[in-house]
């Protein structure tokens, strides 16, 4: 069974480049377009890795990040930050808050497929 990614972000173009490159890169992957649609589909099936936008509808990514962390039925879940916002202070809340990796966009589509691999162990 392929490992699963699902990727959180309200930004279209990001969210069908995502998609394509996790595919690609052979990962069965969901979309969520908001904060809430993400825990929802988080609840019904749990997928390996998150690419978690930060600014998104209903519940930002520092809230998700922080729901997935505090249910331990979800502890071995791997969260990808992307965010627009760069500045340290955010990196920094980001990682505080229990993500694995932060990255700013705009990014390296090869660099996000290769964090998903080595995250995953793939």
């Amino acid at each position: 069974m392929a490992l699963s990614v699902l990727v959180a972000d309200d930004e279209p173009n990001i969210v069908l480049s995502l998609q394509f490159l996790m595919n690609q890169a052979g990962f069965d992957v969901r979309v969520a377009r908001d904060g809430e649609e993400a825990i929802a589909m988080i609840e019904e099936r749990v997928p390996d890795l998150v690419l978690l936008d930060v600014m998104m509808p209903k519940k930002d990514g520092y809230e998700v990040c922080q729901t997935i962390r505090n249910n331990a039925a979800w502890k071995d879940m791997r969260i990808i930050m992307l965010t627009a916002k760069g500045r340290e202070v955010e990196r920094e809340k980001g990682m505080a808050m229990g993500a694995d990796e932060y990255i700013t966009k705009p990014f390296s589509t090869r660099y996000v497929v290769e964090r998903v691999k080595q995250l995953l162990g793939a």
